[in-house]
């Protein structure tokens, strides 16, 4: 589990992507365009960004907007709350997470926990962030995602100790 923004890109397959941006580019030319579609180009504005910081976020953002109209598939709402928290601000991705809380699909999944901990975390909130990175972790078998959903949790307790700032400990 590595975040897309923690990746390095120069190790990306650039003979894959330059294959799958041909198949897509067929795909899209057809003028038919569903579910697999969409996804495809959502992955090709993140392939066309050398760095993480150069994606086209708006461009996801509207892309996941037309998949939603398409799919009520929960992965593709907490993806697209990322990708309005990226354009908009962590505060308006917590608030499209919350649909996702009573969802019985993905309630109770680790993959809502780990992505409410990551805006809580770009919000300024590391005590939030670091319940829901344990909670996270304790929802998945997942052996490197445990650890690696830890790790978060232990950097930020780090940094509010050495702050001076008390986190509180979870029972999850």
């Amino acid at each position: 589990m590595i975040p897309l923004a923690e990746q390095d890109r120069s190790r990306w397959d650039q003979t894959e992507i330059s294959e799958g941006l041909a198949l897509l580019t067929a795909a899209l030319s057809k003028g038919s365009i569903g579910a697999y579609q969409l996804q495809a180009a959502i992955a090709a504005v993140h392939d066309e960004a050398a760095w993480s910081e150069d994606t086209d976020w708006p461009q996801i953002l509207a892309l996941y907007e037309l998949l939603k109209c398409m799919s009520d598939n929960p992965m593709v709402t907490l993806n697209h709350a990322i990708a309005a928290a990226m354009v908009h601000g962590p505060s308006k991705g917590l608030e499209l997470l919350k649909a996702l809380d009573s969802d019985a699909r993905i309630a109770g999944q680790h993959h809502l926990d780990a992505v409410r901990a990551h805006l809580l975390e770009m919000a300024g909130d590391p005590q939030a962030a670091i319940t829901h990175y344990r909670i996270a972790a304790s929802r998945t078998a997942s052996v490197p995602e445990q650890r690696y959903l830890m790790m978060q949790a232990a950097r930020l307790s780090e940094r509010a100790t050495s702050t001076g700032r008390a986190v509180p400990r979870t029972s999850k």
